[in-house]
């Protein structure tokens, strides 16, 4: 033990220094910012930042190894890609194209830049593997192409650790929690096809809009009628489309595309056979043809219990108070890795530049996290690190 709490001290003296640094790489990754599977500028700008090799993996991802050559390692990620969002923050760094890092994703790789370079020189128990990953924002799941390359096995990683800044969580604090934080996420759409007509002789036609809004009414009732309250799940419609736009043509084809959230393997399963028949037979009783396509996302984000009670003692050791577990429906392709080893992801209490008392949301036009984010980012990988460490020697929890 006392061998892992000199390394902490010496790594955070480290990472001080290396901090300012990290924030210069911050801004020039906020300004550039690069959609999934577009993300080779982003891990180039990152590489030339470590100043050392990396190996490509996933297309435009990246990965390298420091300590130990081999033996078990301990995997930290970042996500390398934007949003298509148009920042107006009105920040000097901030991105004029179109394309927005409003996830947070250029905190995350600026601090695990920071955390690398802080453990240059530094004895490590076992590898640390920087993991550059793209596509967390996108289809197909960059963490799946990651695990698919080999790279779990190959490099011996026996644990995982990300960090992601939240604004839902205090300022200064890390959320954990063990079990499910994060849901399973899938995605519907469902087609309906009949034949279309003039909108002043409907007995004509076979109209798939009014099918296609008795399914979305009914979507809710699905959920409620297939899920126990107790277990958190939801279908949500975000995109309804049928025909052209015309009021007195009737469309031949009406479309949805949902997302469904589910925090239960039994949920998961029986929910898409539910939908299927809620669609089907509203379609049948329309005269129309339903077809309905589930294309399986994210499964839960579950935290690892044995590893949540280390990552919590080495924040408290590092003077990060850890708070209330932050469980929402949202999803992270993160999760892939933590159906293979322990994992823990770790979110990150930000504020937002401008929006102290109410600050703005993941995903917003002017959600920007302020300077100090990177370096809680990096305290929290860092813990992470350490209390894989201990899960790995099966060694108690630091007494802080």
């Amino acid at each position: 033990m006392s061998d892992l709490t000199e390394l902490h001290r010496s790594w955070f003296a480290a990472l001080d220094t290396e901090l300012e640094g990290a924030l210069e790489v911050r801004r020039r990754l906020h300004a550039d910012p690069h959609l999934s599977g577009q993300e080779e500028p982003t891990s180039l700008q990152v590489e030339a930042a470590l100043g050392i090799p990396m190996q490509r993996i996933a297309e435009t991802g990246r990965f390298v190894r420091t300590g130990p050559s081999d033996g078990p390692s301990v995997l930290l990620r970042a996500e390398l890609d934007a949003l298509p969002v148009t920042e107006a923050t009105g920040v000097a760094f901030a991105s004029p194209t179109g394309r927005m890092h409003a996830c947070g994703h250029d905190v995350h790789l600026a601090a695990l830049v920071a955390v690398v370079r802080a453990a240059a020189g530094l004895d490590l128990p076992l590898g640390l593997l920087a993991v550059l990953q793209p596509r967390e924002e996108s289809y197909p799941s960059g963490a799946l192409d990651v695990i698919g390359s080999g790279l779990i096995t190959d490099e011996q990683v026996s644990a995982a650790i990300g960090a992601h800044v939240h604004p839902g969580v205090p300022p200064g604090q890390v959320a954990t929690g063990a079990g499910v934080v994060n849901a399973a996420a899938d995605e519907i759409e469902i087609v309906l096809t009949g034949d279309g007509g003039h909108g002043a002789y409907p007995e004509h036609a076979a109209d798939p809009v009014a099918a296609l809004g008795h399914i979305v009414l009914g979507l809710p009732e699905v959920v409620r009628h297939t899920v126990s309250p107790m277990r958190p799940a939801t279908v949500s419609v975000g995109h309804v489309q049928a025909g052209e736009p015309s009021a007195n043509v009737l469309p031949s084809q009406a479309r949805l595309l949902a997302t469904m959230r589910t925090t239960d393997a039994r949920d998961r399963e029986a929910l898409p056979r539910q939908v299927r028949r809620l669609a089907e037979h509203q379609a049948m009783a329309y005269g129309v043809h339903a077809e309905v396509r589930i294309t399986a996302g994210e499964p839960v984000l579950y935290n690892d219990p044995d590893l949540v009670d280390r990552v919590d003692a080495w924040l408290e050791h590092t003077g990060v108070e850890p708070t209330e577990p932050m469980r929402s429906l949202g999803a992270d392709d993160f999760s892939f890795f933590g159906e293979l080893v322990p994992s823990v992801m770790c979110f990150v209490g930000v504020r937002v530049a401008g929006h102290q008392e109410d600050p703005t949301p993941l995903h917003h036009p002017r959600f920007l996290p302020v300077d100090e984010a990177v370096g809680d980012v990096a305290r929290a990988l860092v813990a992470g690190y350490l209390a894989a460490v201990e899960l790995h020697h099966r060694q108690p929890p630091t007494t802080p």
